[in-house]
């Protein structure tokens, strides 16, 4: 498995793309993807809500088990992946790519973010 390294990533397994423009996109890491199983339903946080890092703003259900979403960043959410909504198949298929869940004007970003490198070692633990 390989995380890419222009990501950052999160302790709850979110991935946090580059902001351009101030808005950054989130999903969730092919760890996290493998070890939910197939997903089949997701939830997502609204257009305009604001979330906060480290708090719970969805939730994925797999055949194996419900999990929650965290955001990794504190924001105000510009738009979903309605494509996701529509085919959740789509997170393990494409964790990196279509699957992504959801984009954040971003007003905060903690500090303790991982390097793509950090993330491999924390999820190898």
């Amino acid at each position: 498995m390989s995380n890419p390294q222009q990501l950052r990533y999160s302790k709850e397994h979110e991935w946090l793309s580059a902001a351009e423009d101030g808005v950054a996109t989130v999903g969730i890491t092919e760890h996290a993807a493998n070890a939910l199983g197939d997903v089949v339903f997701v939830e997502l946080p609204q257009v305009g809500t604001t979330v906060t890092a480290g708090d719970t703003c969805g939730e994925l259900e797999s055949t194996k088990s419900v999990s929650d979403l965290y955001s990794p960043v504190t924001g105000e959410v510009t738009e979903v992946n309605e494509d996701v909504v529509a085919d959740p198949s789509l997170v393990n298929s494409a964790p990196f790519e279509g699957g992504w869940l959801f984009k954040v004007r971003v007003a905060e970003e903690p500090a303790d973010l991982l390097s793509a490198d950090e993330y491999t070692e924390f999820s190898a633990g």
